[in-house]
């Protein structure tokens, strides 16, 4: 197939799918989230989602679930903590090892570094590997990766009321880790002595959170199982519930640092 058969045969899919999301559905009449009274998008010609209504979608989106909030830092960033340390005095164990040289294998194969600003027209797939690219770039701990998702774990095990379906858990590691990898920053130098910057930051939502979450959980689920028989639940929030620090000082995480071109 040629490449111009191949943009005739996309856009009359784009088409056909935006017609079809205009079109309203009279069957969808009540969005799926309990006490919730809106319509479905699919039912307001707002697009194909035959299940939640715009709001919940959007919370869908961007948290993994469509009723379940996202960990605030002051709920997960103890567990971090706990769990970075734990991997640091258990560095030696062949599982937490596996574990951080298959962090190194996602940041060796995500391919060239790519600025924020450059992702626009990418699928989600190359925006998680843009993101994993960035996270080498700027030489980010894979401990603080690995870490990420035995802080979601803990915590979903200490909260009897937490959401407990593996996407849910997926996008919040995803979350944590897609803010290591922050975003682009650049200044540059006018006359005047005046400064310019540039501060872009990719969205954290969509299918790009479940494909880091599910390299992640991969990575990390062995010393996932290893971890679970340590008594970091409470015992961690005693500890480091004081602070809001997800990491000791040493281990290398980014710094949102403009950088003069």
């Amino acid at each position: 197939m040629t490449d111009i058969a191949r943009w005739k045969r996309r856009a009359a899919r784009k088409s056909e799918v935006k017609g079809r999301a205009q079109e309203p559905s009279h069957m969808f009449k009540m969005c799926r989230v309990v006490g919730c009274k809106n319509t479905p998008r699919a039912g307001t010609g707002d697009g194909l989602d035959t299940r939640f209504c715009r709001s919940h979608a959007d919370h869908y989106a961007r948290h993994g679930s469509p009723y379940h909030a996202s960990f605030k830092a002051s709920e997960i960033n103890p567990y971090r903590r706990a769990a970075v340390e734990w991997l640091v005095d258990n560095e030696g164990d062949r599982v937490v090892a596996n574990a951080l040289q298959r962090v190194r294998g996602l940041y060796d194969r995500a391919g060239p570094h790519v600025e924020a600003f450059r992702l626009r027209g990418m699928s989600s797939g190359e925006r998680a590997k843009a993101a994993w690219a960035r996270l080498r770039q700027h030489e980010v701990d894979p401990r603080m990766v690995v870490a990420a998702w035995l802080a979601v774990e803990a915590k979903t095990a200490a909260d009897p009321r937490a959401e407990t379906k593996s996407e849910f858990k997926q996008v919040q590691a995803a979350k944590i880790v897609h803010r290591l990898a922050s975003g682009s920053h650049k200044s540059w130098q006018q006359g005047g002595g005046k400064t310019t910057e540039l501060h872009v930051y990719p969205a954290s939502r969509g299918n790009v959170l479940r494909h880091l979450g599910e390299d992640i959980e991969r990575a990390a689920e062995m010393v996932a199982e290893r971890y679970a028989k340590q008594p970091t639940g409470d015992p961690a929030v005693a500890r480091y519930g004081g602070t809001l620090r997800a990491a000791p000082r040493k281990l290398k995480v980014r710094r949102r640092v403009a950088r003069s071109v």
